[in-house]
């Protein structure tokens, strides 16, 4: 009879395994704070401004390129669009600091709604457009700082910084949104008039969900009119400060100052594109008002696509490269737009030649800007949102906020700039191909110029960042989640190295080949 080996003796009794407790989500990443409903009601409510505010620039657009065909009237507009925010952002958050913030939103959103139904009635009428879009500026140069201040008062400090960039990155989403998608969208199915409506509405929604905030209120004083001048002579002193001590840093440090002329190039080409695209559609592709969103959404669809591919293969690249190899595409895209109308001619005789008459529509004009268009969208995604997280990873924080001011003024400047030269510029010679041309060429310069000025780079390998756990660190993850998640690079030895906050990485360095 066979007995088992372990007969006459006891095994002893094994301890249960221990439970894995459910694995909790990260309170502090760009998804989790959306939890917090106060925030996601002021998320939702920026989100349909920002939408909104690119939704009526396209319509507005469409409504004086229809009545009055000039570049420099479009020019015009985007100037009322973008000087009183040059103008009163510094002492507007004087004011926002004496009153209840979500009084301040709420007032805001419902003043602008109000002028957006007034644009609905002063119909093509230019001064009145132009006046009512300074209001507009202006009263959004108050809802600004409002914003920004309630978002400390709505989340924990914890999820300070993951708010602040899923802010800064719906900022960046909303033009692809409202300007390139939904904008032209409503105008195809409908008119401009109704966009407009529309806009008004979402503002209007917007103010009912600050209304149902907490109360932000201000600390009670006795505040004389002079009292106010004076903090506000101050505020400006203190911002004129702050913007020489972050040029000064920029100018210490020469990757971070690629990085903003990066911003600064994509800020210009969006105006550019934004004067310019309007005539450009109706003279040379003899598009109406309502098709021009044939042109636009491709670039719409083009940025979003940029986005997918960043965020699904963008962490195994090197940022700058990446980021100057998009410069560079992006400028030969516009050199090939401008003689797009050339080079169809020459595709169409060589089709019709070779009895390929179904080909001859693949190469026709239109849709070789359709095309074009989708890769300059697709170029400047890749370009925008890989110098957003480079300039994000390069900065202490001790800093950050002095460089981003500077940011917010080149980005305005740059936007600004254009805007005077490519209007006019393009009416006195009556073609908008030479200055796209023209501008294609200065992006391509510019990415090469920023290739020559890198070191020689040894061992150029891409190599993904990672977290402790191995798992690789998303671009857009990182620019909206917290410095301190650990983030490691792998370093030549194989190892792993610890980034601190705030502070590159010594194989982002190498791997970057940037001077330090």
């Amino acid at each position: 009879m066979n007995f088992p080996l372990s007969a006459g003796r006891e095994s002893p009794p094994r301890s249960p395994r221990p439970k894995r407790p459910p694995k909790q989500p990260d309170d502090m990443s760009g998804l989790a704070v959306l939890g917090n409903r106060p925030f996601l009601l002021l998320w939702l409510a920026q989100l349909s401004t920002q939408v909104g505010g690119n939704m009526v620039i396209y319509g507005l657009t469409i409504i004086i390129t229809a009545s009055y065909a000039s570049s420099s009237a479009v020019s015009a507009l985007l100037l009322s669009f973008l000087l009183p925010a040059i103008i009163f952002s510094a002492i507007a958050g004087v004011f926002v600091d004496r009153v209840d913030k979500r009084h301040m939103l709420v007032v805001t959103n419902i003043l602008r709604g109000f002028a957006f139904l007034a644009i609905v009635l002063v119909g093509n009428n230019l001064l009145m457009l132009y006046l009512l879009m300074v209001l507009v500026s202006t009263v959004t140069t108050f809802f600004g700082p409002a914003e920004a201040s309630m978002i400390p008062f709505l989340v924990p400090k914890k999820q300070l910084l993951a708010a602040n960039g899923l802010f800064t990155l719906t900022m960046n989403v909303a033009f692809a949104l409202g300007f390139a998608l939904f904008g032209p969208f409503v105008v195809a199915l409908a008119n401009a008039e109704l966009l407009i409506l529309i806009v008004a509405a979402l503002y209007f929604v917007a103010a009912v969900f600050c209304w149902t905030l907490p109360s932000s209120t201000a600390a009670e004083a006795v505040v004389t009119p002079g009292q106010t001048v004076a903090d506000a002579e101050r505020a400006v002193q203190t911002m004129l400060g702050q913007f020489v001590e972050g040029i000064t840093y920029i100018r210490e440090h020469h990757n971070v100052g690629w990085s903003l002329s990066y911003l600064g190039i994509t800020g210009a080409l969006v105006g550019i594109l934004g004067t310019l695209g309007p005539g450009f559609a109706k003279k040379t592709l003899a598009l109406g008002e309502k098709d021009f969103a044939l042109i636009v959404l491709p670039l719409g669809l083009g940025i979003v696509m940029g986005i997918l591919v960043l965020n699904s293969y963008g962490r195994y690249l090197p940022r700058r490269r990446t980021i100057e190899a998009g410069m560079i595409a992006m400028g030969s895209l516009l050199v090939l737009l401008a003689c797009a109308l050339p080079i169809s001619n020459f595709l169409h005789e060589q089709a019709t030649s070779s009895g390929l008459a179904e080909a001859s529509r693949v190469v026709s004009l239109l849709s070789l800007v359709m095309g074009i268009a989708f890769l300059v969208g697709a170029a400047y995604a890749v370009v925008a949102i890989s110098a957003q997280t480079q300039l994000q990873e390069e900065l202490p924080e001790d800093v950050r906020g002095r460089v981003f001011g500077v940011l917010n003024m080149l980005v305005s400047v740059a936007s600004l700039s254009p805007i005077l030269v490519v209007g006019p510029i393009a009416d006195l010679i009556g073609s908008r191909e030479p200055v796209i041309l023209a501008v294609g060429v200065v992006v391509c310069l510019w990415g090469a110029a920023s290739i020559v000025s890198r070191r020689p780079v040894v061992g150029d390998v891409a190599r993904a960042p990672s977290t402790p756990s191995g798992a690789p660190v998303d671009p857009m993850t990182a620019a909206t989640s917290p410095s301190d998640l650990g983030v490691t690079t792998a370093t030549p030895a194989g190892g792993a190295k610890r980034s601190r906050p705030g502070r590159r990485s010594r194989g982002r360095a190498v791997e970057d080949g940037e001077a330090t």
